[in-house]
């Protein structure tokens, strides 16, 4: 069945937006073999278009490049969309941990009050607006105590400069302790067919408590797609280029997998990509879907798949085609 644009709402702070979201760590070019800027600013605004308000960016996209481009996308259009963006991923300190280093800069992990107050100011100019209305710390901080990152995270929320606060990347200890401040709305994990250990203990948690979840990579960064062919070549930094998941085998059974569910596909007049995204919503405990796109011919794609509503044996169908067709992937 199809309907109207599935909205959602990010724990407990009420903020409302499309389930389906637009991530736009490729837009940055980090990782993805380069960006185009005319073209990327294209399909922020065809997702608008279409109904989807959820843009999710952060400062390690290109060290701020993504965060400019959803800014400028978003000239005069702010009011329609729900701007997600992070904190915690830094490069003008090197206080905390190293975690890898981009365009030979050290970036580290550390999410102290020092940090998070100048992070968010930068962000806030490179993004062109005046309040971010999901703030997520990227990557989890071991030399920060969570209590004294959500103190600092709760004293934007009363500036105004943010408006619901989420955690990314986290182990259940470190979402029982954010969990325990009583300030989280949401958390983003990693999430697909062929990446379910969240539903082992986070997804119980965050169902429990009233957190919403953002999965990312729910096309598994495009191997999900039905769009990578098995003899395709990745090239320059392209993170798939060595990547064990992309491998020849891999690749070969997910196309046999978007073959076994492509009259599901034909049924709902969808896309491979636009039944994998709808699946995703439709599992208990995930909220938002983030979807990358480049271009609007993409961005339209997958906001389709918001509107797209799988039935109970849809559902049992494409359940059947995932244990059959996507087990044992290289990892």
């Amino acid at each position: 069945m199809t309907g109207e644009q599935l909205i959602c709402t990010i724990g407990k702070a009420g903020v409302k937006s499309s389930a389906v979201g637009l991530g736009t760590w490729a837009i940055g070019g980090w990782m993805w073999g380069g960006t185009d800027e005319k073209q990327s600013i294209a399909a922020i605004q065809a997702s608008l278009d279409a109904g989807v308000t959820l843009i999710d960016t952060a400062p390690a996209y290109g060290l701020g490049r993504s965060e400019e481009i959803v800014g400028k996308a978003l000239e005069g259009r702010r009011d329609k969309a729900v701007i997600a963006t992070k904190c915690g991923l830094v490069w003008h300190t090197q206080k905390g941990r190293h975690f890898f280093d981009q365009d030979d800069k050290p970036v580290h992990r550390y999410l102290g009050r020092d940090a998070i107050f100048h992070e968010v100011e930068e962000s806030l100019k490179r993004l062109r607006t005046d309040y971010i209305d999901l703030y997520i710390t990227h990557w989890q901080d071991p030399t920060t105590p969570i209590e004294e990152t959500v103190r600092a995270l709760e004293d934007l929320r009363s500036a105004g400069k943010i408006r619901a606060i989420g955690a990314s990347n986290v182990s259940p200890a470190d979402l029982n302790a954010y969990i325990a401040t009583g300030s989280l709305d949401a958390i983003q994990e990693r999430f697909s067919m062929i990446d379910r250990e969240i539903e082992i203990e986070l997804l119980p948690l965050t169902k429990r408590n009233n957190v919403a979840t953002l999965s990312y990579s729910s096309l598994a960064l495009g191997l999900l797609s039905g769009m990578i062919d098995p003899g395709r070549v990745f090239s320059g930094d392209d993170q798939r280029k060595d990547n064990p998941r992309f491998s020849v085998g891999n690749r070969s059974k997910a196309k046999d997998f978007a073959d076994a569910i492509r009259p599901l596909a034909d049924k709902h007049k969808a896309s491979i990509a636009q039944i994998v995204i709808a699946w995703t919503l439709a599992q208990p405990g995930v909220t938002f879907a983030l979807c990358g796109a480049r271009n609007p011919e993409q961005a339209l794609e997958n906001a389709t798949a918001g509107t797209i509503r799988l039935e109970g044996e849809d559902l049992s169908a494409i359940d059947a085609a995932i244990a059959v067709k996507l087990a044992h992937m290289d990892r």
